[in-house]
C-alpha cells in the first residue's frame, strides 16, 4: 500500500514535470495540428523535418538527467551551497556540443531529410523546416540543463511556468508566420519550424534570468567548471544522450520504414508518433520525479527507501496512464479529427491509436525505472537494455511484418505491444537485482 506522505512527494515532485513536459510535446503537436490542415505533404514534410530534428537535438538531451542525478545527490548530501556547479558544466557542454551539430545539420540538411523521403512535394517541406529547426540545438541543450537543475532541487514548478509561457509563444508565433499574420513573411508549414525555435530561445532566455536570480547562492556563476565536474557531468550525460540519439534514430527508421508502405501512412504515422510520444510524458514526467526521489535518497545513504520510491512511483504511473489513455481507445476518430480531414487517414489511423491507448499501463514500468536507473547512475546499463530492445528487437521486427510481409501500419503498430512488455520486465527485474546500490557518483 502506498503511503499518503509518499504519494504526496511523488505528485508535488512530479505534477509540475508532466505539466512541463505535456506543454512540452504541444511543440510538435501544435505544428502538426497547425498544419494538417494544409495538406498531406504539408504534414509528411514537417513530420521527417521534425524527426531529423529529434536526432540532432537528441544529443544534447542527456544533459537534463545527468544534471538533475547530480543536483539531487548533492542536495541529499546537504552540499547547499554547490547545488548548481553541475548547472554551469552542463551550460558549457551544452555549449560545446550545439555549435558543431547545428553546422553539421545546416551543411548536410538536404541529403539528411531526402533519406527520408524522395516526394518531391514533401522535400520541399522537409528540409527548409529543419533547416529552420537545426537552428534551435543550442536552446534545447540549454534548457534541458536549466530543467536537470530546477527538477533536481525539486522546485519543478519554476521548469512549468517558463514551459507553459515558451509553447503559447510558439503558438502565437508559428501561427503569424504559417498564415503570414501582422506584416510577417507568409511562409506557410515551414513557418511553424522558425516559430518552434525562436519560442525554444525565448524559453532560454527566462531560463537564465530566473536562474541568476535565485541560485547565485547555491553556485550559479559565470566562470569555468572544473575539469572534474566536466568528467562527472559527461560520464552520467553522453550514454544518456547516446541512448537518446538511438532511439530519436530509431524513431526516424521507423519513419522510414512506414514511409516504404505509402505516403498515407506516412501521413497519419507523422500524428501518430506525436500522440504516442505525448502519451507518453506522464510517465517519463513521473521517472524523472522518481529521479530525484531516488538519487537523493542515496546521497542520504537510504537505499531501501529509494528502493521503495521506484515502484511507489511506478504505481502512480499506472494508474494516471490507464486514466490519460482511456480516451485513445473510446474515441479515437474523434481525436485523430483533430489532426487530419480525409475519412480515408482518419480510418487508417483508429485501430494504431487504439493500441497506443491500451499499451499504456503495460509501458508505465520502463517509463518510471529506466529514469530511476539514471538517478541511481546506472546510466550505461540502462543505454544497452534500451537499444538492445529497440534495435535488436522491435525495428527488425517492424521492418519484417510491414514492407516485407505487406501487414502495413497496423502490423507495425502491434510490434510495440511487444516491445513495451519486454522492456518493463527487463527493468523490473534489474530494479528488483538492486546493483545500482553500489553506484557512487
Amino acid at each position: 500500500m502506498l503511503e499518503r506522505q509518499r504519494f504526496h512527494n511523488i505528485l508535488n515532485l512530479g505534477l509540475p514535470i508532466i505539466g512541463g513536459m505535456l506543454s512540452q510535446s504541444l511543440l510538435n503537436l501544435v505544428d502538426a495540428a497547425m498544419v494538417g490542415h494544409l495538406g498531406e505533404k504539408s504534414l509528411a514534410g514537417v513530420g521527417i523535418g521534425s524527426y531529423a530534428n529529434f536526432v540532432a537535438i537528441s544529443l544534447v538531451m542527456g544533459l537534463g538527467a545527468g544534471v538533475q542525478a547530480l543536483v539531487a545527490r548533492r542536495r541529499g548530501e546537504g552540499r547547499s551551497e554547490e547545488l548548481a556547479a553541475p548547472l554551469n558544466s552542463g551550460l558549457l557542454v551544452a555549449l560545446g556540443l550545439s555549435l558543431p551539430i547545428t553546422l553539421v545539420c545546416l551543411l548536410f540538411a538536404e541529403p539528411i531529410v531526402r533519406a527520408l523521403s524522395h516526394d518531391p512535394e514533401v522535400l520541399a517541406v522537409g528540409i527548409p523546416y529543419f533547416e529552420w529547426r537545426a537552428l534551435s540545438v543550442l536552446a534545447v541543450g540549454l534548457n534541458f540543463s536549466f530543467r536537470g537543475y530546477w527538477n533536481g532541487t525539486r522546485r519543478s514548478g519554476m521548469y512549468m511556468r517558463t514551459l507553459v509561457v515558451m509553447h503559447l509563444a510558439n503558438a502565437a508565433i508559428s501561427y503569424s508566420l504559417i498564415h503570414g499574420l501582422f506584416g510577417l513573411p507568409r511562409m506557410g508549414a515551414v513557418g511553424s519550424g522558425l516559430g518552434t525555435t525562436l519560442a525554444l530561445y525565448l524559453g532560454s532566455l527566462i531560463y537564465a534570468w530566473i536562474t541568476w536570480r535565485d541560485a547565485r547562492a547555491q553556485g550559479f556563476q559565470p566562470h569555468r567548471p572544473s575539469e572534474r565536474e566536466i568528467r562527472t557531468l559527461l560520464r552520467l550525460s553522453l550514454p544518456n544522450s547516446l541512448q537518446q540519439f538511438f532511439f530519436a534514430a530509431g524513431i526516424t527508421l521507423l519513419f522510414w520504414i512506414i514511409a516504404q508502405v505509402g505516403t498515407r501512412e506516412l501521413a497519419v504515422a507523422h500524428v501518430l508518433i506525436n500522440l504516442a510520444l505525448f502519451l507518453i510524458l506522464p510517465g517519463v514526467g513521473l521517472g524523472m520525479a522518481a529521479t530525484t526521489l531516488v538519487s537523493q535518497s542515496m546521497g542520504e545513504r537510504d537505499f531501501d527507501s529509494a528502493h521503495r520510491w521506484g515502484w511507489d512511483v511506478v504505481k502512480v504511473a499506472a494508474c494516471g496512464l490507464a486514466l490519460l489513455g482511456a480516451p485513445f481507445w473510446l474515441f479515437p476518430e474523434a481525436i485523430l479529427r483533430l489532426f487530419v480531414s480525409d475519412p480515408a487517414l482518419i480510418q487508417l489511423g483508429r485501430v494504431p491509436l487504439m493500441l497506443t491507448g491500451l499499451g499504456m499501463v503495460i509501458d508505465a514500468t520502463a517509463l518510471v525505472l529506466t529514469q530511476a536507473l539514471l538517478g541511481a547512475g546506472a546510466v550505461r546499463t540502462v543505454m544497452a537494455v534500451s537499444l538492445g530492445n529497440q534495435w535488436l528487437f522491435f525495428l527488425p521486427l517492424a521492418y519484417l511484418v510491414g514492407p516485407v510481409l505487406g501487414g502495413g501500419l497496423l502490423a507495425i503498430w502491434s510490434m510495440q505491444i511487444l516491445q513495451r512488455g519486454l522492456a518493463s520486465a527487463i527493468f523490473a527485474v534489474m530494479w528488483q537485482k538492486r546493483q545500482w546500490t553500489q553506484i557512487e557518483l
